[in-house]
């Protein structure tokens, strides 16, 4: 059966006016009693297809967020990790949000959306600026975000994800090089990277999904070369999770830029263009957003 989810044309681009939310809601429970939970990886049932879509569009969306659609790619980078609206989802530094708009209405009904965050209590500087900036937009809207979870993750001392054995699936988006560590010797190491991949690993179920986008750094490139930029090889990422136990579910270019030479910092790109000159700014304007890569791992069902 499919949902009886508005066409999006019916709104103006990247937009369903709010009136399309109770017809939003009626697809997801369509969906629910449509489908049961398909094979791994099994191509994307159109009705999860088009509830997919309705979250993207959704009129609850911050419209500088759904400027980088054409970018982000977020139907597609979804759809390559399998999600499913009955799945426990844990997000992990989900920043300000970008990612939660998108994936609490979509599994507000069926599924739940735990985001692993730093909590406001106990941090100070950025880190307690973002969280309460965060949980201000989660109060701000409760018919969207009610029901979203908040888990606390903190680096360095507290990467904990959950009960072992209690999630479908760990997303995390850009956050790869935050997950490493430099001492004072400026010596880069993947010592939280590591605990992350452990706690991603035993919080899965088996048969679960670790989906990671990151920022890719130029092949063969050292890992210390890299972490300034804010980019890591994409073999690195890979070899570090297949020796937290994971297998390598598939790879993805959906998100791929080859104009993006992978050796400059990823600030200096677009959306932030950090460099203020105006020369280097249009140079990395033409270049457009990072090369990232897409990964999907799999805790074995053994």
């Amino acid at each position: 059966m499919t949902p009886s989810v508005p066409p999006a044309s019916s709104a103006p681009p990247g937009r369903i006016p709010s009136r399309a939310v109770p017809a939003f809601k009626i697809a997801l429970a369509t969906l629910a009693l449509a489908w049961t939970a398909p094979a791994a990886f099994a191509a994307t049932p159109p009705a999860v297809h088009q509830a997919l879509e309705a979250a993207i569009h959704g009129s609850w969306r911050t419209p500088a967020f759904v400027k980088r659609d054409p970018y982000r790619h977020p139907l597609q980078t979804l759809e390559f990790f399998g999600i499913r609206p009955d799945m426990r989802v844990i997000e992990v530094l989900p920043g300000g949000g970008w990612y939660t708009e998108i994936l609490a209405p979509f599994l507000r009904d069926h599924g739940q959306l735990i985001e692993a965050t730093s909590p406001a209590a106990g941090t100070t500087g950025w880190q307690h600026r973002s969280a309460l900036r965060y949980s201000a937009k989660l109060a701000a809207d409760p018919a969207v975000y009610g029901k979203v979870r908040l888990e606390p993750f903190e680096l360095p001392g507290y990467l904990h994800l959950g009960a072992p054995d209690s999630a479908d699936m760990v997303v995390t988006f850009n956050n790869m090089h935050d997950l490493m560590y430099e001492n004072v010797h400026h010596m880069v190491t993947p010592i939280f990277l590591e605990t992350f991949l452990r706690s991603a690993y035993d919080v899965l179920k088996p048969g679960g999904v670790l989906g990671i986008a990151g920022h890719r750094c130029a092949p063969g490139t050292p890992v210390p070369e890299c972490f300034p930029w804010a980019r890591l090889p994409q073999a690195f990422v890979i070899h570090e999770a297949q020796k937290a136990g994971f297998q390598l579910g598939g790879t993805s270019e959906a998100l791929a830029n080859p104009k993006d030479p992978r050796n400059v910092p990823v600030f200096d790109l677009p959306p932030s263009l950090a460099d203020k000159s105006a020369a280097a700014r249009r140079h990395y304007a033409a270049i457009g957003y990072a090369d990232d890569y897409l990964l999907r791992f799999v805790k074995p069902a053994n």
